[in-house]
């Protein structure tokens, strides 16, 4: 296997760290400027230099490049060095972007990508809801088109990021007399608008990351529907892929690693660190082993990409191979914490992934784990998916059954 990535790339590596070295930091009069606006400066200048938004046309606020996953690659890992701004935070560039581009409409392309890439414009994701998790084409939230505009009435729950939120992109019912898969529409929301009730949910290690978002009779124009009325389930299908690779991404398992690496150098078990310790030393090998598993997946489906050809079934495996990597990292890191893992997290910053270097970061990532394993799709939905859509096994005994005695 050769991993090198050959005297083209390596000379493309270099222009990338010449245009960082050149422009992040920000300098002179630039370097005042708040973290979001420096960040926004900065990802206009790496999308007029090609770096950013490649496979965005120019037309909605792109760079509009040819495809090249090798390319991609050494922006990822030259940009990750010098922590430079990629994508805008919030789910908007990795989850609504995508969808846009497959399945809208131009204008809405040209109203919403460009102001989304760059950071202006923040989306929240309106699909659980309470009853409705798992078994997501069983929402209730009805949206009735009245005139030109969409009614909305119902509820959403685990809503991301709706306390900042310009817009919702959101599974509506529209059609009550179908099929619960073929009832159900795509939906654009303002969330700046009366009716709209959002209560955050405190999570158990501090933040309130999660929110309940109530609707009464919100109004939506009647063209801010993405793909056909009663095509939301397939359009949603689009925005999940895009979501599950982005949390299944291999680089977030391989910094969680070298974080608990650090921890178990650091970290002393009857007064020798705990690194030094065979059984230790044996989880972490363990784990490694997982970390590299999945890097090297990556690098088959990068290579299937330079083909042209469909990674196929090992794509389907992204998220969960991240998921019982960060798994197994949390568990092993709370033990190395022993007594200090009663540290009370609220306060540590940590994120769902965190970590870091602090005792309160791990706690943090300790209790973030467990909600990951639901996060885009549980881990046994997504097991499912694996079994059923990739090898081709038959549905397990309690769906059959159950769809079974449903059509009696």
């Amino acid at each position: 296997m050769d991993l090198s990535y050959g005297p083209e790339y390596e000379t493309y590596r270099a222009e990338v760290k010449a245009f960082l070295e050149a422009n992040w930091p920000l300098e002179g009069e630039e370097k005042d400027l708040g973290l979001a606006e420096q960040s926004v400066l900065f990802r206009k200048r790496a999308i007029a230099a090609g770096y950013l938004g490649r496979s965005i046309p120019k037309q909605f606020g792109g760079s509009e490049q040819e495809s090249d996953p090798l390319k991609g690659q050494v922006i990822r890992e030259e940009f990750g060095k010098k922590w430079a701004p990629m994508d805008a935070p919030g789910i908007g560039t990795m989850m609504l972007v995508p969808t846009l581009l497959e399945r809208g409409e131009t204008w809405m392309k040209e109203k919403w990508v460009e102001n989304t890439i760059l950071g202006h414009t923040q989306w929240c994701q309106g699909y659980s809801e309470p009853g409705s998790g798992s078994d997501l084409a069983s929402l209730k939230t009805k949206g009735e088109l009245v005139g030109d505009e969409w009614v909305i009435n119902g509820q959403k729950i685990w809503t991301s990021g709706a306390q900042t939120a310009d817009f919702m992109f959101c599974l509506c019912r529209t059609e009550p007399d179908a099929q619960k898969h073929a009832g159900i529409s795509y939906l654009l929301i303002d969330m700046k608008q009366p009716g709209i009730d959002i209560r955050p949910l405190k999570q158990m290690n501090g933040p309130a990351h999660f929110n309940e978002v109530f609707f009464t009779d919100v109004k939506t124009p009647k063209d801010w529907i993405v793909g056909k009325r009663g095509e939301g389930w397939l359009v949603s299908r689009t925005t999940l892929k895009h979501e599950r690779n982005s949390i299944g991404n291999a680089a977030g398992a391989e910094a969680m690693f070298r974080g608990l690496v650090k921890l178990a150098k650091e970290s002393k078990i009857d007064g020798v660190p705990a690194i030094d310790h065979a059984s230790v030393r044996q989880q972490l090998v363990e784990i490694e082993g997982y970390v590299q598993a999945h890097k090297y997946s990556g690098f088959l489906q990068m290579t299937a990409g330079l083909r042209g050809e469909n990674p196929g079934t090992i794509a389907l495996m992204n998220k969960i191979h991240s998921t019982n990597i960060g798994d197994k990292v949390a568990k092993l890191s709370f033990d190395l914490l022993g007594d200090e893992g009663l540290t009370d997290p609220a306060n540590s910053g940590g994120g769902l992934l965190g970590g870091g270097g602090s005792v309160a970061g791990w706690v943090s990532q300790y209790m973030g784990s467990l909600g990951i394993a639901i996060a885009g799709g549980t881990a046994n939905v997504q097991r499912n998916v694996i079994a059923e859509r990739g090898l081709g096994l038959p549905r397990d005994y309690y769906a059959s059954s159950k769809s079974a005695a449903g059509k009696a």
